[in-house]
């Protein structure tokens, strides 16, 4: 009779060694096609239990914004598609392949396309570093471990397929999509504040609703903190300071801008400030840039000021009413500051 010790220690060496064999292949067990595949009948089980929003204009900006991030990120051939789905939750996801998906109440949450750029940017990261398929093949590698020590053919690729993106993302996965979002927003064009506008939305929704996308509330604390010393790395400035829950102030050293009190629908204080702040950074980094091109125009019963072409800040009669000052004086105010800035 063998010993106990001597089948144990064999048992321990036989799973190491298939282990080992398949963490070193593990990259390969999936292909490209393969992904695409499973990402379609994934794709397909999404819109049977979700609907799709009836709203040709959303779904095309989705798209539109989608794909103009596709175009400078590293897996561009891949066969993209964006949809929003009629669910009023915040929340948005990636199937294998890059099928990505956002639900209505997401856009509701971030009316901006800077924000939803640096999210959807986010998905796109899951896709391009393969995050899904990394714990697909990991479940794959241990399904096909105790299959061939226990005689058992193992799951359905589609079976263990669906486990996993069912299981949804490691810390260290989110975090470097939350860089990848950022980065490939920022090169798409868009505002180099709209990540961090998006995450800190997410962090200050009620915890009681649902949030897939920021389910560990200490995290999301620690993934704001992580943007903002991207940013800080990145050294885009102005930055913003903020006052109290109800007003906001551009700052880039001692100078600043006159503090936001109101917000503009769903975008508050805090969130105006953090597009004007993203929008002046991209003017300072213009060629022959110069004070005196900024004027102001008007937009209905706001003034708007410009810098050429680009909207910098737009002052509404509620900013006006809140200084009991003209929207006119206001907006000198806001040129005045403008001009002083030295970039």
């Amino acid at each position: 009779m063998l010993n106990a010790k001597r089948i144990f220690s064999a048992f321990v060496s036989l799973f190491v060694i298939q282990l080992f064999i398949l963490s070193q292949a593990s990259a390969g067990l999936i292909g490209t096609q393969q992904e695409i595949e499973m990402g379609k009948e994934v794709a397909r089980q999404i819109e049977e239990k979700y609907p799709l929003l009836d709203d040709a204009e959303v779904q095309a900006r989705i798209d539109r914004i989608g794909k103009n991030i596709v175009a400078v990120c590293d897996r561009p051939d891949l066969p993209y598609t964006f949809k929003v789905l009629d669910v009023d939750e915040v929340n948005a996801m990636a199937a294998p392949g890059g099928f990505i998906y956002v639900y209505s109440g997401l856009i509701k949450l971030m009316p901006t396309d800077d924000e939803l750029a640096g999210i959807i940017g986010h998905e796109i990261g899951h896709v391009v570093k393969r995050h899904s398929m990394g714990q697909l093949e990991k479940n794959l590698g241990i399904s096909l471990i105790f299959g061939g020590i226990f005689g058992d053919k193992g799951k359905p690729l589609q079976s263990i397929a669906l486990s996993a993106i069912s299981a949804g993302y490691s810390r260290s996965d989110e975090r470097q999509a939350d860089l990848l979002g950022y980065q490939q927003s920022v090169k798409a064009g868009y505002n180099q504040y709209g990540m961090l506008m998006g995450l800190t939305k997410l962090y200050e929704l009620n915890p009681k609703q649902r949030n897939d996308l920021f389910s560990d509330h200490p995290e999301a604390s620690a993934r704001i903190e992580l943007m903002k010393q991207y940013l800080a790395e990145a050294h885009v400035t102005p930055t913003v300071k903020q006052i109290d829950a109800n007003a906001a102030q551009v700052v880039d050293g001692d100078w600043s801008l006159p503090v936001i009190h109101t917000g503009v629908g769903a975008t508050g204080p805090l969130y105006r400030a953090y597009l004007v702040a993203g929008r002046l950074y991209d003017i300072k980094n213009l060629e022959n840039y110069s004070k005196d091109k900024y004027e102001i125009r008007e937009m209905g019963r706001d003034l708007a000021i410009y810098y050429d072409d680009r909207n910098v800040v737009t002052v509404t009669s509620e900013d006006a009413a809140f200084y009991e000052v003209s929207v006119r004086t206001l907006a000198d105010r806001y040129m005045e500051s403008l001009r002083n800035w030295s970039i």
